[in-house]
């Protein structure tokens, strides 16, 4: 006997890959937004702004939809126990990316960083959880065209590297501890909540290791604010929205969609060249991330 998931389900399936990838959509834009952004202020202070950004942007809306909730919502103890761990992890993984790019070539490090598609799986392994059969074979074609896209050359490896090697294992525990706390919190609140972590410390690092002017920051307001409001706020809101629907494994890889339109945002707002070969890479991560939307039947011997 055959069974097909339900209507509902696959809606929400549906529904939770849709969010995660406009979440990609965003932040393959905002690589054009940092990469402006700190030629003008600190990586800790722009991490930093961005986050406090994002904080007040959540914040008024949350009060706008929830007046009479609004107190109850961000004093839930559930929500703090979350976002503290959640910010930790999501500091760690943005403050060790910027510092490894000091170090190593933005199509090494994007790739590095995007290695978390692989390492999610392997942690959820030791977590109990199984993810669907096609996401096997999802996973080698998105590596491979990761690779494609970044155009990285591992001719030797240097202290950049393993930086953003620590990056893809603090965005993988990000991305599993989302998927293990997330439950029934209001999504606004609980990114808000890891915003504001991630915006405290990255503020009290700016203050020894950034030098940070008021006319750098006025000079880049536009990319703080596309940077804060824009991918802190809403991209990672959807992130949470969608892994509320969603298996953490097949999430990570639907994030890793953000590598496509980061090339094609370079291209089209930095002038970058974008080769055949990158074509192909963004083609074969694309197939990998369709695949994971195939639903698996489960098949059992009628009686």
């Amino acid at each position: 006997m055959v069974k097909f998931p339900t209507v509902m389900k696959m809606s929400k399936q549906l529904k939770g890959s849709l969010s995660i990838i406009l979440a990609t959509i965003i932040w393959g834009s905002t690589f054009v937004a940092q990469s402006v952004g700190v030629d003008h202020v600190g990586p800790f202070s722009f991490l930093s702004i961005r986050c406090f950004l994002a904080v007040f942007a959540l914040l008024l809306v949350l009060f706008l939809r929830s007046r009479k909730d609004f107190v109850k919502i961000l004093t839930d103890p559930r929500l703090w126990k979350a976002g503290i761990p959640c910010g930790v992890a999501l500091f760690a993984a943005t403050a060790l990316q910027q510092i490894g790019l000091i170090y190593t070539t933005a199509g090494k490090g994007g790739f590095i960083t995007t290695m978390y598609i692989i390492m999610v799986p392997i942690f959820g392994l030791f977590l109990k959880q199984k993810p669907p059969k096609t996401v096997g074979i999802s996973v080698v074609l998105a590596a491979i065209g990761l690779y494609l896209i970044s155009g990285a050359g591992f001719t030797a490896i240097n202290i950049g590297d393993v930086l953003m090697l620590g990056c893809a294992v603090a965005f993988a525990i990000q991305i599993l501890i989302m998927d293990r706390v997330a439950g029934e919190l209001n999504s606004m609140a609980l990114n808000m909540s890891q915003a504001l972590v991630c915006a405290v410390v990255s503020g009290i690092c700016a203050l020894f290791f950034d030098s940070t002017t008021w006319q750098g920051i006025l000079d880049c307001w536009f990319p703080l604010c596309w940077a804060g409001i824009m991918s802190m706020g809403i991209a990672y809101t959807l992130q949470i929205v969608g892994q509320k629907s969603i298996e953490p494994t097949t999430a990570s890889l639907l994030m890793s969609f953000e590598s496509v339109f980061a090339a094609i945002s370079g291209a089209l707002l930095l002038n970058e060249s974008f080769t055949l070969t990158e074509g192909i890479g963004c083609a074969l991560v694309f197939g990998a991330i369709m695949l994971t939307q195939i639903p698996v039947k489960n098949i059992k011997k009628a009686p």
